[in-house]
């Protein structure tokens, strides 16, 4: 099954290690501003999700969510959510453990297009 968004090995690490600092946690993909266009972490329900918002998935059982307009760009890519070192957004709570998600994506295959299309 094809997945629109997945996280690295080391990004699930880090997911769980945020998840015993904090409880349940969310993304959303940052459009940019103040962050940068990047993966954001919350906890779970501290951004409030409108209808404009697009679940795309869930990484280490946490949702992802994008903007519709921003999804209408990265609808034929995955997103890989991954983690290195250094500061990233200010507002995601990775910032302070001295690391950053960071995206990576891949654009779909044909199939894999027809697939998310169903």
């Amino acid at each position: 099954m094809t997945k629109r968004v997945i996280a690295t090995d080391a990004t699930l690490e880090l997911i769980e290690f945020l998840k015993k600092k904090h409880g349940p946690l969310m993304f959303h993909q940052s459009g940019g501003c103040c962050d940068g266009s990047s993966p954001m972490c919350y906890p779970d329900g501290e951004l409030i999700i409108g209808e404009q918002d697009v679940l795309l998935g869930h990484i280490g059982d946490a949702p992802f969510y994008m903007h519709k307009n921003q999804f209408d760009y990265w609808k034929h890519t995955q997103l890989i959510i991954d983690v290195v070192e250094g500061r990233g957004g200010m507002f995601s709570l990775e910032g302070v453990e001295g690391k950053r998600f960071l995206v990576r994506s891949r654009a779909f295959t044909a199939e894999e297009n027809e697939a998310l299309q169903v």
